[in-house]
This record gives C-alpha cells, sequence and structure tokens, in this order.
C-alpha cells in the first residue's frame, strides 16, 4: 500500500494541473474541447488517488467531501455522456480552491508527524 503522502502530492499535481488548464476562463475551457478533456482527466485522477487515501486519513477529516469526490469519479468513468460542462467549472472554480487548502493542511499535518 502506498503511503497517503504519495496521493496527497498527487492530488495537489492535479489541482495545479486543473488550474493551469483552466487560468484563461470559463469561455476559453467551454471552447476548447483539448482543455475540456484534459481536465476532465485530472479530475478523474485526483478522484481516484483521494479513494486511494487511507480510512484513518479520510476519518480524520470529515470536513472533506470524500463521497461526493468519489461519486463525481464514478460519473466520470461511467457516465461520462452525462457530465455538464458548467457543473465541472462550478467544481474547478469554487470546490476545488478549499480542497486544495484542506488537502495541503492533511500533508502539512503529515509532515509535522
Amino acid at each position: 500500500m502506498k503511503s497517503d503522502l504519495i496521493y496527497l502530492n498527487h492530488i495537489l499535481e492535479c489541482i495545479e494541473w486543473i488550474s493551469r488548464f483552466t487560468e484563461e476562463g470559463k469561455d476559453a475551457f467551454c471552447a476548447d474541447r483539448k482543455t475540456q478533456s484534459a481536465v476532465l482527466r485530472e479530475l478523474q485522477t485526483l478522484a481516484e488517488s483521494s479513494q486511494r487515501l487511507s480510512e484513518q486519513i479520510k476519518k480524520a477529516h470529515p470536513e472533506v467531501p470524500w463521497q461526493d469526490i468519489s461519486g463525481f469519479r464514478n460519473v466520470l468513468a461511467h457516465d461520462y455522456l452525462g457530465v455538464r460542462l458548467d457543473r465541472v467549472w462550478d467544481i474547478v472554480s469554487n470546490d476545488l480552491p478549499p480542497f486544495r487548502a484542506a488537502i495541503q493542511a492533511i500533508r502539512a499535518e503529515i509532515d509535522r508527524k
């Protein structure tokens, strides 16, 4: 089993790539299928890494919506025709910043141990 730190770092890397891919704003994101695909892929791998975190980490941080993240991964992987770009943009612009902060805090907590 890989260390939680590996998955936390991977989640942060995915968030960084998503930020880079979407820095030109919503209109650019909605107009470019390649960017959409890249963002969706990063969201899917981010969610996959979050599922692989230990139950200890998840239970210690109930403020993170682990179930929602897992559920969204399933939508991306299995109901890809049902993915709405406006919902993806909402996640990118509203949900990822606090998620990034939570993951950074968890990583710092581990680093202090």
